[in-house]
C-alpha cells in the first residue's frame, strides 16, 4: 500500500458481487467473507441464487448475487443496500443497481457491455449509466475480461479457462479497497484447487492482478478503507455457511451422545449441502445414504435410530410434504429422529433457491391424526450449530421426532463462527431401558415423571420387542383397538412433548416500559433485532422476543406477550406463527407484519411498518 495514500477507518461496509450464474461471484463473496472473519469482522452473507438451473448467458433471469455486510462491532444482517456493487455483466448491473446505495462505487467490466450484451439486458441505448441515471464518476469501469487474458497470457490456458478467472480480479480490486490482506485467500485457493495446481496459481495471479490495479491507479471513485475489529475475542474462527454448521451440530451431538450418526437424504435445494457436508465425516462415525426418494430417506433414518443410531433427515417444504407418513410413524413407535427442513419458497416447487418462513403450521400440523412433534426454528447461520445440537438433544433423550427448521437465507449465508469447546455443552442422555426391568419390561413402559418410555436397542439380551405404526396397549406393548387405551396413548404422547424443558422466552431492548413488542422467529432474528436498535437509536421505546422453540412453546410465553400495549408478529408469511401463538395464548390479539417475497425483509421497511403501528 502506498506510503502517501489515506486509509480510512469505517464501522461497516456492505459489498455484493453480481454477475452471470457461471461468473463465480458466490465464490468471490466466499473468499471475501472467509478473509473479514479471519481478521475478526462480525460478518452476515447473503447469497442470491438464480431460480433458473442454467439462465442463458448474460440474461436477465441468470443473474447470480452474493452480498456480504461487514463490521468492526456486531451485524445482524446481510444489509440491505451495498456500499460497493460489483457487476460483472450488463444483466447484472440492470438487476442488481437497485440494491446499491446512493452515491455507492460500482465496479463493472467494461469487455461485458458490448451491444449483444445491452441487447441482452435490455437496455434501449448504449449509454447505459444514463439509462440508468448512474453517475459515471461513481464508477470504476475496467476492462476485467481484457486484463484477465493479458495476464494469463503464458499459462498454457484457453480463453474460456481464462475468463472462469475474471471473478478474481473484481475480488483482488475489492480487497485493495478495503485493505484486506490477500494471504488468506491465496490459502484458500490452493486449499480448494488442491488437485489443480495450475487452477489456483492462475486464480491467485488474477487477485493480485486486480489488487495492483487497484493500488495503481488510486481511482477517484473510493478511497481505501480499513474496518478494525471491536471486542476481539479470542479463539479460532471460520467463515461457516447454516446448513455447514448444521452438520457440524449433528456430529457433534452424536459424538457427545456416544452414538453413530446416520442421515438418511433425497438431495433438494436448499438442505443437498448437509448431505455432502456429512459424506465426508465417515472418520467420525457418519454414514450418510442419498436415498432413492424422501420417504426412503425418513424411513431409513428411523430404522438407524432403532437399531441405536442418530437418525436424521434432511428436506425442504416439498420434502416434508412426502416424508409425512414415515414422520407419523417415528410418533407412534416414539423413536428419536431429527427431521432437518431448509425452507424455501413455495408451493409446490415454487422458488427452489428463495428463502421463506412458510412450513411452520406444516411442521406442527402436517401429518394424519394427533401427532406432536417438538420444533425448533434456528436464528443464524452459527445459530444452526446450537439448534442442530439441541434438536439432537431432545429427540434422543424424550424418544420423540423432532424438526429443526432453518431456511435458505441462513441456510446459505455465513458469519463468523468461534470454534466451540465441546465440553461446555450439556450431555445428553438417552432413557435406556434399566438393567432390574429384564423380564418384567414391555415396549410403552415409561419414565412416569417425564412420560418417556424407555429405549431397548436391539441386540440387548432380554429385551427384544417390535414396533410398528399400528396402536400398541400401554401395558404390553400388543396391537390394541381398545378406544380407552388409543385415548390414553394419544394423551401421553402430546404429555411427553409438553413436558419437554425449554428456556424462558428472552426479551431484549426497552423489556420494562416498550411501547411496542416486535415478535417474530427463526432466521428472521438480524433483520428484526436490527430494526429495533434503529427505533432505539431515534428514540422509541421497543422491545424484542424471538421464538426459536415453538412447539412445546416456553413457560413464559403468555406473561411476555400480555404484557405489552402493543406488540407486532413480524414472519415471511401470511401469520402462521401469530395464528399459532393466538391458539396458545388466550386474549392475544397482535398486530401482524407478513411479507412473501423470497428475499430477506428490509429493515427499513420494518422500520416504517414499525412506527405506523406506533402512531394507531
Amino acid at each position: 500500500m502506498s506510503d502517501e495514500l489515506e486509509i480510512k477507518e469505517l464501522e461497516e461496509v456492505v459489498v455484493r458481487f453480481s454477475g452471470d450464474s457461471g461468473d463465480g461471484m458466490q465464490l468471490a463473496g466466499n473468499i471475501f467473507s472467509t478473509v473479514s472473519a479471519t481478521v475478526g469482522n462480525s460478518i452476515s452473507t447473503f447469497p442470491d441464487y438464480p431460480a433458473d438451473i442454467r439462465a442463458p448467458q448474460g440474461s436477465l433471469t441468470g443473474v447470480s448475487g452474493f452480498q456480504v455486510h461487514i463490521g468492526a462491532g456486531q451485524v445482524y444482517t446481510p444489509g440491505d443496500l451495498c456500499d460497493v456493487l460489483v457487476a460483472m455483466n450488463a444483466a447484472a448491473l440492470k438487476t442488481q443497481y437497485r440494491y446499491a446505495k446512493t452515491g455507492a462505487a460500482i465496479i463493472i467490466d467494461t469487455d461485458s457491455f458490448g451491444p449483444k450484451d445491452l441487447e441482452k439486458a435490455a437496455f434501449k441505448t448504449t449509454d447505459y449509466l444514463g439509462e440508468m441515471g448512474i453517475d459515471p464518476d461513481r464508477v470504476i469501469a475496467c476492462p476485467i475480461s481484457q486484463m484477465v487474458k493479458d495476464c494469463l497470457a503464458d499459462s498454457g490456458m484457453d480463453v474460456k479457462a481464462m475468463m472462469k478467472c475474471r471473478n478474481m480480479f473484481a475480488l483482488g480490486l475489492v480487497c485493495w479497497l478495503f485493505d484486506r490482506d490477500l494471504d488468506v485467500a491465496f490459502n484458500y485457493l490452493k486449499e480448494k484447487f488442491a488437485k489443480k495446481a495450475g487452477v489456483a496459481e492462475a486464480n491467485i495471479k488474477v487477485i493480485k492482478a486486480g489488487y495492483d490495479y487497484g493500488h495503481n491507479t488510486h481511482s477517484s471513485v473510493a478511497n481505501v478503507y480499513r474496518i478494525e475489529t471491536k471486542n476481539k475475542v479470542p479463539g479460532r474462527y471460520m467463515d461457516i455457511t447454516g446448513n455447514k454448521a448444521t452438520a457440524y451440530g449433528f456430529i457433534a451431538a452424536a459424538e457427545k451422545a456416544g452414538l453413530k450418526l446416520y442421515l438418511g437424504s433425497y438431495p433438494i435445494t436448499p438442505a443437498t449441502d448437509v448431505l455432502h457436508e456429512l459424506s465426508k465425516h465417515k472418520s467420525l462415525g457418519v454414514t450418510t445414504v442419498q436415498c432413492e426418494d424422501e420417504i426412503a430417506g425418513c424411513a431409513s433414518a428411523l430404522g438407524a435410530s432403532f437399531a441405536g443410531a442418530l437418525g436424521v433427515t434432511s428436506t425442504s417444504g416439498p420434502g416434508i410434504c412426502l416424508k409425512s407418513e414415515a414422520m407419523n410413524l417415528a410418533v407412534i413407535m416414539e423413536l428419536p429422529l431429527v427431521v432437518l427442513d431448509v425452507q424455501r419458497g413455495g408451493p409446490a416447487t415454487g422458488l427452489p433457491t428463495k428463502s421463506e418462513q412458510t412450513d411452520l403450521l406444516q411442521c406442527l400440523f402436517g401429518r394424519n391424526g394427533e401427532s406432536p412433534m417438538p420444533v425448533i426454528a434456528a436464528t443464524s447461520p452459527t445459530d444452526c450449530f446450537d439448534a442442530a445440537y439441541q434438536a439432537s438433544k431432545m429427540a434422543l433423550e424424550h424418544m420423540t421426532p423432532v424438526i429443526l427448521m432453518t431456511d435458505a437465507f441462513i441456510a446459505n449465508g455465513s458469519s463468523a463462527f468461534k470454534l466451540p469447546d465441546l465440553a461446555t455443552y450439556p450431555s445428553i442422555n438417552p432413557p435406556y431401558v434399566p438393567e432390574e426391568l429384564k423380564g418384567k419390561w414391555a415396549p410403552y413402559l415409561r419414565d412416569e415423571k417425564t412420560k418417556v418410555r424407555y429405549w431397548a436397542v436391539p441386540g440387548r439380551e432380554g429385551f427384544a420387542h417390535i414396533l410398528g405404526g399400528l396402536e400398541k396397549d400401554n401395558q404390553t406393548g400388543a396391537i390394541s383397538t381398545n378406544p380407552e387405551n388409543h385415548d390414553l396413548m394419544t394423551r401421553l404422547r402430546k404429555e411427553k412433548v409438553d413436558k419437554i424443558p425449554v428456556p424462558d422466552l428472552e426479551v431484549l431492548g426497552d423489556k420494562d416500559d416498550a411501547d411496542l413488542l416486535i415478535v417474530g422467529f427463526g432466521g428472521t432474528f438480524g433483520h428484526l433485532h436490527a430494526a429495533m436498535d434503529e427505533m432505539r437509536a431515534s428514540g422509541k421505546k421497543v422491545a424484542m422476543a424471538h421464538f426459536k422453540f415453538i412447539n412445546p412453546l416456553p413457560k413464559n410465553t403468555a406473561e411476555v406477550l400480555m404484557k405489552y400495549k402493543k406488540v407486532v408478529v413480524a414472519e415471511q408469511n401470511m401469520g402462521q406463527l401469530a395464528s399459532w401463538l393466538r391458539m396458545k395464548v388466550d386474549g392475544f390479539v397482535p398486530y401482524q407484519f407478513n411479507q412473501v417475497k423470497g428475499q430477506p425483509f428490509v429493515i427499513t421497511e420494518l422500520v416504517k411498518a414499525f412506527e405506523d403501528i406506533l402512531k394507531k
